[in-house]
């Protein structure tokens, strides 16, 4: 794509150019709040000490854990068929996450900054035949870079909330300016469809959510073994993928619920785990007993507040507690991925804010696979009476599993679209060796 950049454009360019000079100070400011990784801070500069394989190379970015978690089985089914996979996260969680589930051969790098010279560094090193861009990373820089350098770029799982649109529609010609450079949009939902090809988008296809269509989280068979011989026969319930505000109101429902549930515990998974001291605080200044498996501690008798602060260990938590509470739902988050759960046999309550994932929300409340609470008293609720009545919590478990298993699909129809590309670059390996 040739042509004058959109004035919002030239300005990030500007702008970013600007903010070069201070990169030192700025990795170093997130280095210490936990958010760089020390060993790899070079990565973030567009470095690399691992040498680009030969052969087609196809490089898949996702943002953080869960872009890069939905992705998974898309990585496997593309490495069967003998690419080179270079992928790249921008969080310390997803360095981690990657480091546990990617296949032995699948490089993993972390972004580099926006900014030029490290994207043309970023580049020049490892020269992909293909990038895939996951839900909704439309980092400028980059995609004007990889656009001028003919790297045909597809946006897969596609996700534009309502609120981003709205704010996308405030500088349309720079949103389209991106959109546009994209040679293939796969849309997660109809709706996602239809506000990307509003915003200029010009080759939409609805495939699905892969989110569906990702195989539920492992758990390490000792871990869980160890952890289910520590809780014995305690009642559990979770809250998983939590933000900040919402575990007040899960250690308050605690309270209340162990008057009736003795020897309750509550195990909660924050999003980010470097909050699982702070949590803990929480918990104790309510006069509970906590514990951090960031410490490799396991539940003790007297534990209330099991804080599981660590990476890629939901499907320990979704395997321990038959209710689970998803979180980012109570704050205006958007809420997080309830397949996980509903695939390892929990029974879902999440709060009213889940936009990130309203067609899944909906599809799940409308056949009660799922409940939605807005206050603690609602959570009280519904945890004491699925905790008393198995039953219930059984039929809400087989709905939920139902749903799941209706709405996948989306991988098999990705690979049906990336298709085209991969068989592209196939004929030009082999051309090139004949």
């Amino acid at each position: 794509m040739s042509g004058k950049l959109p004035t919002g454009l030239r300005m990030y360019r500007l702008l970013s150019a600007a903010v070069g000079p201070f990169t030192p100070i700025i990795l170093a400011w997130r280095l210490k709040r936990g958010k760089e990784h020390r060993q790899r801070l070079p990565e973030r500069r567009g470095e690399s000490r691992i040498g680009r394989p030969e052969g087609p190379l196809i490089w898949l970015h996702g943002a953080s854990v869960g872009e890069l978690a939905s992705v998974l089985p898309l990585i496997d089914r593309i490495r069967a068929r003998g690419f080179g996979i270079l992928v790249t996260t921008g969080t310390v969680t997803s360095g981690g996450l990657a480091e546990q589930r990617l296949q032995r051969g699948v490089i993993h790098q972390f972004i580099p900054l926006d900014i030029l010279r490290f994207v043309r560094r970023f580049l020049d090193h490892w020269r992909p035949d293909l990038a895939l861009f996951v839900e909704s990373e439309l980092w400028p820089n980059l995609m004007i870079e990889a656009s001028e350098r003919g790297i045909p770029m597809v946006l897969v799982n596609a996700r534009l909330s309502e609120n981003s649109y709205r704010r996308w529609r405030r500088a349309p010609r720079s949103i389209a300016d991106l959109l546009q450079r994209l040679d293939l949009c796969l849309a997660g939902t109809s709706s996602d469809a239809t506000r990307l090809s509003d915003l200029g988008a010009p080759n939409v296809v609805t495939t699905g959510n892969l989110k569906l269509d990702a195989p539920a989280p492992p758990a390490e068979p000792t871990a869980l073994a160890e952890l289910q011989n520590a809780i014995a026969h305690r009642p559990v319930v979770a809250a998983a993928s939590t933000h900040a505000g919402e575990e007040e109101a899960v250690i308050e429902a605690h309270t209340r619920l162990r008057r009736n549930f003795p020897g309750l515990l509550t195990v909660i998974a924050p999003r980010h785990p470097e909050r699982g001291r702070g949590i803990a605080e929480i918990a104790t200044a309510a006069g509970l007993p906590s514990t951090l498996r960031s410490l490799g501690e396991l539940p003790q008798h007297e534990t209330e507040i099991y804080v599981a602060d660590t990476v890629g260990e939901l499907g320990l938590v979704y395997r321990l507690a038959p209710v689970v509470f998803v979180g980012g739902s109570l704050i205006r988050h958007g809420g997080q991925n309830p397949v996980e759960a509903a695939k390892l046999g929990a029974a879902i309550l999440h709060g009213p804010h889940v936009w990130n994932f309203a067609e899944i929300y909906s599809a799940l409340d409308n056949v009660h696979g799922a409940e939605r609470i807005e206050s603690v008293d609602r959570l009280v609720a519904h945890l004491a009476a699925w905790l008393s009545d198995p039953d219930a919590r059984a039929r809400v478990v087989a709905a939920a599993h139902n749903v799941v298993e209706n709405l996948g699909g989306a991988l098999d129809r990705t690979l049906a679209s990336l298709d085209p590309y991969l068989m592209q670059l196939q004929l030009q390996q082999r051309a090139h060796h004949a």
